[in-house]
């Protein structure tokens, strides 16, 4: 393992990791202290974490990342499962040289972490699965099943769905770049939908209920109430399923309220893991 913030080399903390089936992942690192992975929801993009990233490195060790397929990092053979996106994550600790860490896992991301702690707990200081689920359900099969069936003939209106269900409207309207950058963005390739599709099928398979109660470390379900994605009756769910779980669940922010409430959500986080033993 590295053992010195020097051997992570790449521009603006950026360094790779090489996993054992050809892929390329690439990852970013700020800060110092505590050490803190953020694991991303269906996009998989660092990206999405970057002013999350930026105010949560005063005070953390922050290591973020492109998941596999998605941005900056390639594919490779392995078959995308949320256990196969959480041994990736061990990668990434490995590469940094990260024996224990807290994961801050959102959406997808949630269930990736949920994973990453049944393979490796002893590596886990603390678990925040943020807008997450614990297993299959009918609404999350009807809402993924049709976003997979509009990806495969209208990737632009996917894309467009996407935000509208994501955040308030209010947000929205106000922020309508993000929509605009959003439709850009679309996956319009056939390389970038068959990763899409088979991330929604990764998502839709995932089952965490079987050893919910196996996850013994500090956890902290974070939600928000008006979430049309991952509504609250399921963030309830798996908070009622992992014993002795802390759970916190904002008024208003939809699905991605990481972004819509960056301060709620920030602030939230950093004084969870400041009370960690």
């Amino acid at each position: 393992m590295i053992r010195n913030e020097s051997d992570l080399t790449g521009p603006a903390g950026g360094f790779e990791i090489r996993t054992s089936d050809g892929a390329t992942l690439r990852a970013f690192a700020e800060g110092s202290g505590q050490a803190l992975l953020l694991v991303s929801g269906l996009g998989g993009t660092a990206a999405f974490w970057q002013s999350i990233a930026a105010t949560l490195a005063r005070s953390f060790r922050v290591i973020s990342f492109d998941q596999r397929g998605i941005a900056a990092s390639t594919r490779g053979s392995a078959a995308c499962t949320i256990n196969e996106l959480a041994r990736d994550c061990l990668a990434v600790l490995d590469r940094a040289g990260i024996e224990r860490t807290v994961v801050l896992g959102h959406s997808t991301g949630g269930c990736i972490a949920q994973a990453l702690a049944r393979q490796a707990p002893q590596r886990i200081d603390g678990l925040i699965l943020s807008g997450s689920w614990l297993k299959p359900s009918h609404y999350m099969a009807g809402y993924f099943g049709a976003r997979r069936a509009i990806l495969a003939t209208n990737p632009e209106a996917y894309a467009a769905s996407s935000v509208l269900c994501a955040y308030p409207p209010a947000w929205i309207e106000a922020n309508w770049h993000v929509f605009e950058a959003a439709l850009a963005a679309a996956p319009t390739t056939a390389q970038a939908q068959a990763v899409m599709r088979e991330r929604i099928d990764a998502l839709l398979s995932f089952d965490g209920s079987t050893d919910a109660a196996a996850l013994a470390m500090p956890i902290l379900v974070l939600g928000a109430r008006d979430d049309m994605v991952v509504p609250a009756f399921l963030q309830e769910e798996l908070a009622a399923a992992l014993p002795g779980c802390a759970k916190t669940m904002l008024d208003s922010g939809g699905h991605l309220f990481p972004v819509s409430r960056p301060d709620a959500f920030t602030s939230t986080v950093a004084d969870w893991i400041s009370r960690l033993g």
